[in-house]
């Protein structure tokens, strides 16, 4: 077992057992913690194994909404614009709810994000554990 391997199965174990898959849930958790390069890590394995199915573009989209968090963690705005118009693409498919995530709501953050980071006085926009965004799934 790889050492990413290990790692990203360290991140899932407390959640097997529940009704959605623990990297599914594993993304939340690592999302919410600011953890965002990892949420990316434990989403791509699920990704990986999905790819050319129904869920491919949801979880691309979730994947690039946490990679542009990464690039606003680095002090990347441009980048992070990038990947949140690439997630808003992917994610626009799967609106207003799907996989009890309201998309909906994911758009608008995305909104926001990007019309914040285009402003003129943007340089000056960090991303902090105060404006952090959450994401939580609705009640099953």
């Amino acid at each position: 077992m790889s050492q990413k391997t290990s790692r990203i199965s360290e991140l899932v174990k407390p959640l097997q057992g529940r009704e959605l898959d623990p990297h599914y849930l594993g993304y939340f958790d690592c999302f919410n913690r600011q953890l965002f390069f990892e949420a990316h890590e434990v989403l791509e394995q699920l990704w990986l194994k999905e790819r050319r199915g129904p869920n491919d573009l949801f979880y691309r989209g979730l994947i690039q909404l946490a990679g542009a968090f990464v690039h606003l963690q680095k002090g990347r705005p441009p980048s992070a614009v990038s990947l949140f118009r690439l997630a808003e693409r992917n994610l626009g498919k799967y609106v207003p709810v799907y996989a009890s995530l309201d998309v909906t709501g994911i758009l608008a953050l995305i909104g926001r994000w990007v019309e914040d980071l285009q402003k003129p006085e943007a340089s000056g926009i960090r991303l902090t554990p105060e404006n952090a965004p959450r994401l939580e799934l609705l009640a099953q």
